[in-house]
């Protein structure tokens, strides 16, 4: 998205980083990123290595000459040596307002810590981990069922309109009040998995925060159920006990409260409403989830 709105407005694109090929789908067949796809319609040149840590690489990005480079979700480190090539320094477009949520999953962390609002900073990057001086920043209120992938689409919108802002503006950089710093981890599996002794508000959360990477999951039966949609509801019971199951949701108790499951999905199987999931996967009341 920050690829298309630099190009509609103007700017002269000379060349175009993005990570190699992943493989994805149920075939894992390799497949590009947004940005080489978008990078590829517009006839950019492409370069995707697997580190730029390769002398030859700072070579050929240092004989293109660019005023400056702008960096999107890149996930590799930029060695310092890149930081430096254009006069006007690497402005990062950060999913967070800075300093809160420095690292690789500032939109899960947010939604998991149940912040009120979150946003994006472009900053100039330096050798820390999202440490640089700010140049501008927008907030969005987070809304009570955004989802890590609906919060990165509405945030991924106004970092596009704000990188343009920022090239053509004479802002002056703002540096970062470090004892104001959290540190946004990275994501793992393990963390997705429900912990129903946590209050339903928690784990509301969590399913929206891991929606739709990696997914939050629980096991029922010996088999592994992921969760991708659900709502607190107030209710009580023995914590992962199926209250009732029915067309309008599977309730689950919580250590506070309970959860109506409103998306579930078998191993292998599809992403399925309550109805259609319970005609073929009848829930019993009084079963228990993680037992």
């Amino acid at each position: 998205m920050a690829l298309d709105a630099l190009l509609g407005a103007g700017h002269e694109v000379v060349h175009v980083l993005t990570q190699p090929d992943r493989p994805a789908g149920r075939g894992l067949k390799l497949q590009a990123s947004a940005v080489k796809q978008c990078a590829q319609a517009c006839q950019l040149p492409i370069s995707q290595p697997a580190t730029l840590k390769d002398p030859a690489i700072t070579a050929q990005l240092a004989a293109l000459d660019a005023d400056v480079m702008v960096v999107a979700a890149y996930g590799l480190m930029i060695p310092a040596a890149l930081l430096q090539l254009p006069p006007r320094g690497c402005l990062n477009i950060h999913a967070s307002l800075l300093p809160r949520w420095r690292g690789a999953a500032p939109i899960q962390r947010a939604l998991l810590a149940g912040d009120h609002e979150t946003g994006v900073t472009i900053m100039q990057m330096d050798a820390g981990l999202d440490t640089g001086a700010m140049l501008l920043a927008e907030a969005l209120t987070i809304a009570s069922i955004d989802t890590a992938q609906t919060l990165h689409d509405k945030l991924a919108a106004i970092g596009a309109r704000l990188i343009v802002r920022a090239l053509s503006s004479h802002s002056e950089l703002v540096p970062q009040d470090n004892t104001k710093a959290t540190y946004a981890a990275k994501i793992s599996r393990t963390e997705a998995r429900i912990d129903w002794t946590k209050p339903a508000a928690d784990i509301d959360r969590l399913i929206r925060a891991f929606n739709p990477v990696p997914g939050a999951h629980t096991q029922w039966q010996g088999q592994t159920l992921k969760i991708w949609r659900a709502e607190p509801v107030a209710e009580a019971g023995e914590p992962g006990t199926v209250i009732r199951a029915g067309n309008d949701g599977v309730i689950v108790a919580a250590g506070v409260g309970a959860i109506r499951l409103l998306e579930l999905q078998r191993a292998g199987g599809k992403r399925l409403v309550p109805l259609q999931f319970l005609a073929g996967t009848p829930i019993a009341a009084g079963t228990r989830f993680d037992a």
